[in-house]
C-alpha cells in the first residue's frame, strides 16, 4: 500500500484538463483535419482522386473530401503535385450532420449541442451503450481508452453502460455487417425514448474500406438514425471526446476546421 501510494505521488496528475486546458501532445504522425488549398489545384489533374482507396474525394469544380470516407491514408497528400490536399494537426471533426463532413476549401461545420429538450432530460449525464457492428477493433479500442484514468470520461458524467434499458443512446462503430443489423436494431429499440445514436470511425459513418461490399450495409444511418458523426480510421480519442463534448455543449462554440 505505501509503494501504490509513493508512486501515485511521483506520477502527479495524469487526466488530461481537456477542456477546461489545452488539449494532450498527439503523436508525431497523427493526421488531423486536412486542409484544402483553394485554386491550387493543378488543371485537368485528378491524381488525388484516382488514388483515394473510398471515393472520399471529389472534384466539381474545386477539391471536395468526404470526412465520413475518409481513412485518413493521406495517399492524396501523397501523390498531389501541387500539395493542395494535406493532412493538418487538428482533432476537431464531429459534425452533427452528414452532409456536413464534406469539407472543401471554405472548411467544414462541427458538430452542435443537443437541443435544449434533450438536454434538459438527459440532465448532466450521458448513459451510452456501445454496439460493434461488425468493426475491426481499433475505433472499439480507441473509444474505450476513454474510460482510462488518462481521459477519465466520467468525470463529464458520460459513461458505457452494460444494457441498452440502462442507456440513453447507443455508441456505434462498424460498418453494419448483415449478420449485425438485426441485432443493432434490436438494440436501439431496447432503448428509452428520447436517444440519440452517435457513430464512430469511418466504417459506422459510410461502410469505410467495405463501402459498396454485398455482405455490410455501408454504416449505421442505414438501420437507425444518427444525430453524431465522429470520422476516423479510427479517429483518436480526442476526436471522440470532443466530438462528445461538443454535443453535451460542453465546448459551446463550434470552430470552423481549415
Amino acid at each position: 500500500m505505501i509503494k501504490t501510494t509513493l508512486a501515485r505521488l511521483q506520477q502527479k496528475h495524469r487526466t488530461t484538463r481537456y477542456p477546461d486546458g489545452p488539449p494532450p501532445s498527439l503523436p508525431d504522425r497523427y493526421r488531423g483535419r486536412p486542409v484544402i488549398a483553394a485554386g491550387a489545384c493543378p488543371e485537368g489533374c485528378r491524381q488525388c482522386a484516382d488514388e483515394c482507396p473510398t471515393g472520399a474525394i471529389t472534384l466539381e469544380g474545386s477539391v471536395g473530401l468526404d470526412l465520413g470516407k475518409c481513412l485518413f491514408c493521406a495517399r492524396c497528400e501523397a501523390v498531389c503535385p501541387a500539395q493542395a490536399i494535406r493532412f493538418g494537426r487538428d482533432h476537431q471533426l464531429a459534425a452533427s450532420r452528414r452532409e456536413d463532413l464534406v469539407l472543401g476549401p471554405e472548411g467544414a461545420r462541427l458538430a452542435v449541442e443537443l437541443s435544449d429538450r434533450l438536454r434538459r432530460l438527459l440532465g448532466r449525464s450521458l448513459k451510452l451503450r456501445v454496439v460493434s457492428a461488425g468493426g475491426c477493433n481499433a475505433c472499439e479500442a480507441d473509444t474505450n481508452v476513454l474510460s482510462t484514468v488518462g481521459w477519465d470520461l466520467g468525470r463529464f458524467g458520460i459513461q458505457f453502460v452494460a444494457s441498452p434499458r440502462h442507456a440513453d443512446g447507443l455508441l456505434i462503430t462498424g460498418p453494419v455487417t448483415a449478420a449485425m443489423r438485426p441485432a443493432l436494431r434490436k438494440t436501439w429499440e431496447a432503448v428509452p425514448e428520447p436517444k440519440i445514436v452517435i457513430a464512430v470511425g469511418a466504417c459506422a459513418i459510410s461502410g469505410g474500406p467495405f463501402l459498396g461490399h454485398a455482405e455490410q450495409h455501408d454504416g449505421a444511418a442505414s438501420t437507425v438514425p444518427v444525430d453524431l458523426h465522429i470520422p476516423g480510421c479510427p479517429p483518436h480519442p480526442l476526436t471522440i471526446l470532443d466530438g462528445l463534448l461538443r454535443l453535451l455543449g460542453r465546448i459551446p462554440e463550434p470552430e470552423a476546421g481549415g
